[in-house]
């Protein structure tokens, strides 16, 4: 059963992915990573839980088309078969016990293909696996911060995002390439994690309610202050994904851009020797700063 559903859920978002594709230039596809101009779809999924997502997306929207094209066929039929020309007198019929069974056992039968594989993912998203590297994101007015719980030192950073001025210096100095720093998402600290292992995220709140959501790892949970809510993804290929608070938190709620950078094992091993020496002595400065100012 699980397997002809997948397949007919395949075999109807390939016939519409290959309708739009020749109807519409590439540009209006969804990219992964980031939104694309004038996009459709969702945005590339780049984990198991973000493919489950569009798999189960594309299974509803069958099912949604056939159901309208279902009722809309029986519109048409009571229209064309009991209308007043057609159909003189009226039937005086009240109750058919076939026709009342069928339109309660069908629609039960229809909530039971959906649930099933609904209870497949919730148990996807919700079951975290043993985690390589487990992180804590805090959402705050308006940036958020990460810290890395790893062997040999912890660490943490601020991931703000950059306004026109400090992306057109950081494009123009090569620190980040143009088409990986889209405008209102590219960030002056982003998050890095090596490919392929199972990254747990543990997000809570620092002011007020924030939600926590990159699309292409399917990954949507609220940071709410006082509670740690827990989270899970292992990035299938490496390359920039970027995400945002999606629940509307105060005037800069617009303004607090999620960015994580996916690498080799080895680039994240560098990058994580490099990060606890620069933001060790970063935290060092400000501590001797608030010190100096009692």
């Amino acid at each position: 059963m699980r397997f002809l559903s997948r397949t007919l859920a395949t075999v109807a978002a390939s016939a519409l992915a290959a309708a739009a594709a020749t109807m519409l230039p590439d540009s209006a596809m969804a990219g992964t990573g980031m939104p694309s101009p004038w996009q459709l779809n969702l945005q590339g999924a780049a984990t198991e839980v973000a493919h489950y997502i569009h798999w189960f997306h594309d299974w509803l929207n069958v099912i949604i088309f056939v159901i309208t094209i279902f009722v809309l066929g029986l519109l048409l039929y009571v229209a064309w078969r009991f209308n007043e020309k057609a159909n003189p007198v009226p039937s005086k019929t009240t109750h058919n016990a076939l026709l009342e069974v069928a339109w309660t056992v069908i629609p039960v039968l229809i909530l039971v293909v959906i649930a099933i594989p609904s209870f497949r993912l919730l148990k996807l998203q919700l079951e975290i696996p043993q985690a390589d590297i487990t992180m804590k994101v805090t959402g705050k007015q308006w940036y958020w911060s990460y810290e890395y719980a790893q062997d040999g030192g912890a660490f943490g950073f601020d991931s703000l995002m950059l306004d026109e001025k400090q992306r057109a210096e950081a494009i123009a100095t090569k620190k980040i390439a143009a088409e990986e720093a889209p405008r209102l998402l590219a960030v002056d600290n982003e998050a890095v994690v090596p490919v392929g292992k199972v990254v747990r995220v543990q997000v809570t709140g620092a002011d007020v309610i924030h939600k926590f959501t990159v699309p292409s790892f399917g990954i949507k949970i609220d940071a709410i202050p006082g509670r740690l809510n827990e989270t899970w993804f292992k990035a299938d290929r490496e390359g920039i994904y970027y995400g945002q608070c999606s629940f509307i938190c105060g005037q800069n709620h617009a303004y607090m851009p999620i960015a994580f950078r996916v690498v080799s094992p080895e680039r994240y091993a560098a990058w994580l020797a490099e990060s606890k020496q620069k933001f060790a002595n970063a935290g060092d400065a400000a501590g001797k700063v608030a010190a100096a100012t009692k």
